[in-house]
Order: structure tokens, then sequence, then C-alpha cells
């Protein structure tokens, strides 16, 4: 159905490698999850098949994608800006948002009563609402909407779960595993993974993140997991016993040209037929010596390196202390009233999180409780937004950032940190607009870690980070010594990190 044939990937300047003679091929009944670390090309390669020209401006493309004249149905990680400022009903009908409407289409959208419904959307209720109006888990849905309006072939799917409520994820699994049509997806959702995936497609980036390498199996994400993992270990100890082992022959053979090379040095001119066997024994040595530096160990696996961070608070939160006890009379986006009487108390080192419906007002809410707490003196509150940008500036640095007294201590503390969570001293000056979304993620934990906060109120805190990365940041999470208040969908993360669950 579509081909990939020796695809490399170069950054304009040629310094890094992002993908490097992929070949691959997908078929009817494909269900390929490209995984990998946050900024190793997995948007870029989802990208540039679907259109070269996405990346043109700061990516050189070799290779041939061979399509067939597949349509292809195109979910972006993020819906374009432009996008907000129109009605939702002439998104269906537009191909960008200064498009003409095609009128044939508005006819058509009626009768994809049964999409709306399996995603919760009350079309008529939606038409006329404007886009930036909309929750990022709405903006999501008609996305998805509207590529199934297109009668795909082939879809690409770049985080499809981001923002959609559990009932919409497991929708979403169901499409996914019931349909005949290909699907190549990135998510950081591990249970989606688990359960639709057939086929792993992992990008890594080795030598400081200037090479690239690529994984292709066909199997499932578990599996795919263990098995990796068995083949590091395993290579791993190979490579330590031959290690080990060539050591002792070195050494070995070391102590042998030492006493040979101390006898010459020793033996008299009487004794010429001992020094005509001793150069002949230096001579096999030496020999040996050669054959050992030419002898090949099973090297140690090139592997990326897992992410090491930990949180030091230097307030202890008491298990007795009320941490928030909030009441809002009314909930309201846009004037809309969307919750009456909302009570929220938390007390202690309790890590709560808020799950409900897309558009059930999750995030607005989440903000009120931070701007209620973000003052107070008995604690220290840390906060990490869904949409970076509200607190992310343009034209900054990542160590810029992360600042508060330009001395050269905190700036090597800040290094430290950035290092632990792999960024490379390119991405650490770079500009923060830069960055991919895991990464984006990665710079406000490494935050919050600086802030010492022993209270963190964060809204979807696992969205963009990688199926590869999350575990860890949700082992960091769990043994947080503070209090959590979050929003997500992930279910892992509210599964092994959560103490309590609020519905709204």
């Amino acid at each position: 159905m579509l081909e990939i044939k020796n695809l490399s990937i170069k950054t304009l300047n040629e310094e890094k490698e992002i993908i490097t003679d992929l070949n691959l091929v997908i078929n009817k009944n494909d269900k390929l999850a490209i995984i990998g670390e946050e900024g190793n090309g997995k948007s870029t390669l989802l990208r540039c098949i679907y259109n070269e020209q996405l990346i043109k401006d700061y990516a050189i493309v070799t290779g041939k994608i061979i399509k067939n004249n597949v349509n292809i149905g195109y979910l972006e990680q993020f819906l374009d800006k432009n996008w907000n400022n129109q009605l939702v009903g002439d998104f269906f009908v537009k191909n960008s948002p200064n498009g003409e409407i095609d009128y044939d289409k508005y006819s058509e959208i009626y009768k994809l009563d049964e999409i709306f419904k399996e995603l919760n959307i009350n079309y008529n209720e939606f038409e006329n609402k404007m886009i930036a109006n909309l929750s990022g888990g709405e903006k999501v849905k008609i996305q998805i909407a509207k590529i199934l309006f297109n009668s795909p072939e082939l879809l690409l799917l770049d985080e499809p779960t981001n923002d959609i409520d559990i009932p919409t994820l497991e929708w979403l699994e169901n499409f996914i595993l019931k349909s005949e049509i290909p699907v190549v997806f990135i998510s950081h959702d591990e249970v989606l993974l688990e359960n639709v995936a057939n086929g792993i497609l992992h990008l890594e980036q080795i030598e400081n993140k200037t090479k690239a390498k690529y994984t292709i199996e066909h199997i499932g994400y578990r599996e795919y997991v263990e098995k990796r993992k068995y083949l590091i270990d395993r290579q791993y100890q190979i490579s330590r016993y031959e290690q080990k082992e060539y050591e002792k022959q070195m050494e070995k053979l070391n102590n042998i040209y030492n006493s040979v090379k101390y006898q010459q040095e020793t033996i008299t001119r009487r004794d010429p037929g001992g020094g005509r066997l001793l150069k002949k024994k230096m001579k096999n040595v030496k020999s040996m010596e050669k054959r050992m530096l030419n002898q090949e160990i099973t090297q140690a696996p090139e592997v990326e390196e897992k992410i090491f961070a930990k949180f030091h608070n230097e307030d202890e939160i008491h298990n007795s202390k009320i941490i928030l006890d909030y009441f809002l009379e009314e909930l309201k986006v846009n004037n809309i009233i969307l919750k009456k009487d909302i009570h929220i108390k938390v007390i202690g080192k309790e890590k709560v999180c808020i799950i409900g419906k897309n558009g059930a007002g999750k995030t607005t809410l989440i903000k009120k409780i931070y701007d209620d707490m973000k003052n107070r003196k008995d604690i220290k509150v840390g906060y990490m937004p869904q949409n970076y940008d509200e607190l992310l500036g343009e034209n900054i640095s990542c160590i810029d950032y992360l600042r508060t007294d330009y001395t050269k201590q905190e700036e090597t503390i800040i290094r430290t940190y950035l290092a632990s969570m792999k960024f490379t001293q390119d991405e650490i000056n770079s500009d923060v607009s830069n960055l991919s979304g895991g990464q984006k993620a990665k710079l406000f934990i490494v935050k919050l870690i600086l802030e010492k906060a022993n209270v963190l109120i964060l809204d979807e805190p696992t969205r963009n980070l990688s199926p590869l990365s999350n575990p860890i940041i949700r082992g960091l999470l769990k043994n947080f010594d503070g209090t959590i208040i979050s929003v997500s969908h992930d279910r892992k993360y509210i599964d092994e990190v959560c103490t309590r669950v609020i519905e709204l």
C-alpha cells in the first residue's frame, strides 16, 4: 500500500541525522507504532510521509516514499492556530483556514451522525462554535472526525490520545483494532500501544544525538519492550564477560612480555643460544599481542541512556496538613455554567487526579486552583500547564528560562539537571520554541525540581512524553514526597501515581 525506500532525513546544517536509510512497507491491517525518546524525529517522519514539503524548512530528505495514490488521513500533533478564529462547521468543509467553503461537503456532513455520536460530539451544538473556544480534547475529536469524514485509506496519527477523555480513548482503541485501514501512529499512551500495535518502529539517537538508528519489529509493544530488554541485557553480559577475559589474557601476555624482556636484558653474551631462544620467544609474544589487539570483542549495545532525576523538597508536608479546601460556586467557560457547587479538599501527601469528559472544564478548574494557591506562604507550589506556551516565552534558551540568580553555580546545576533529562548541549542553549512537546514537558519537570516545590499542580503531565520516558517520570512523581493535584487521562499515571480520583 505504501513503501519507503532508503529514506534519510538530516537537519539542514547536516549536523544531525534524523532518519538513516529507512526501508519500510505498510500493508493492509498494519497497526505500526512509532516510538522513541523526545526529539528523535517521530513527528518529522510522519510529516514527511504525508507531505515532504512540511519539513523542507528544517530538513533535507533523500530516498523514496511510494504512496500509490493512497488517500492519506493525517492527524497533526497540534492543530494549526490559524483555525482558532474559524467555526467548527467550516473546519469540515475547508482544506485550510483561508480556503473556500465546499458546499457539496456541507450537504454531506449531516450524514455522519454516527462518527460524531461515537466521539461524543453533538454536531448541531458544535457547528457554530469558534474552534478557539473548544477544549484541547474537543479539538482532537473534531480533527479525527474530519479525517474519517474524508474516507482515508491510510491513517497517520500523531499523538491521537492527547487530551481526549477516557471514553474516547477506549473508542479510539476499538476503532484502530477493528479497522482494516493501516494505521501508523505515535502515542505516549502505553495502554493504547499494548492493546493495538502489531508492529514497532523504534527511532533512536546515539553518539550524543548526532547519529540515528532504527529498529523494526512486527510484534506487539509489550513483547517488543521485553525482547529489547532481554537482548540489551544479554549483550551487556556478553560484552562484560568478553572484556574481562580479554583483560585477563592481556595481563597474562604482559607478564610474559616483561619476563622475556627482563631475561634479555640480563642474559650474558656467553649464552648466544639462549639469546636466540629469547628473541624467538619475544617475536611470538609480539605476534600474540597483535592478534589480541585485532580480536573483536562484543561491544556494549548502543542505546539511549535512561533519564535520571529526583525531587528534593526542603519543607516536608505533614500528613494532617490541609493543603486545599476549595469551594467554587460556579465553574464557567465563556459564560456557560459547566458545574455548580464544587468542593475539593486535599490533605497531606495525597496525589489527586481530576478526570472527566472533554469540555467538562478540568483545565479551567485546575488553573483556578493554581491561582488560589500560588501566593500561599505555608507551601511552595509548582505548576505545569497543559499548554506549555502559556509560561514559556519566545527567544529564550532553556538555560535562561530556568535561571533565577544568574550565578555560575546555578548554571552548573541547571546544566546537570538538563543533561540528566538527556538534553544535548545544543538543546540546552537553543530557543525553547525549537523543542518538541516532550522536551518542553521535561523542561517543566526540571523547573519543578529546581524550584523545590512541595505541592505540584499538573495539567496532563505525561501527555507529550514518550512511552519509554513515561515509566520513569511516573516513578519520579509516585516517589515525590509532597502533594500532587493533577488532571490526566493517562490510565497508567492514574493507576500507578494517584491515591485518589475526582470525576468532574
